[in-house]
């Protein structure tokens, strides 16, 4: 069965970098045609979708977010990771990694999901 679990640093500085990685286990980010989001909840904004990457890597991001945004993938590992640049407080939620059935619409469909992991960003 396949599983996500995030990690990554609960703290994060003002400015500095968010950084989570989605460990994927029962089934390659490589298997057609999923595709593996990040997503994030929090008080202030909710649900909020971040951005995916697809079975054969292509990206897509949050317009609102796309110019801090990247995600990227480790084949090899079986990872793909989320980079969150020039963070501020307004940031901090619970971030979750999940997994699209169609990477035709990856804001839906997300079927499996990690059990999130909190990110505060605080000085």
């Amino acid at each position: 069965q396949v599983q996500l679990q995030e990690s990554g640093p609960g703290l994060v500085k003002p400015s500095q970098t968010l950084s989570l990685t989605c460990s994927v286990s029962g089934g390659s980010i490589t298997t057609n045609y999923y595709a593996w989001i990040w997503i994030r909840q929090s008080p202030g904004k909710g649900l909020e979708w971040l951005g995916v990457i697809t079975y054969d890597g292509e990206t897509n991001y949050s317009p609102s977010l796309k110019s801090r945004t990247t995600i990227s993938r480790d084949t090899p590992k079986n990872h793909f990771s989320l980079r969150l640049d020039s963070v501020t407080p307004e940031d901090t939620a619970v971030y979750y990694c999940a997994r699209s059935s169609s990477w035709l619409t990856p804001d839906r469909y997300l079927e499996i999901w990690g059990q999130g992991t909190l990110v505060t960003v605080s000085s």
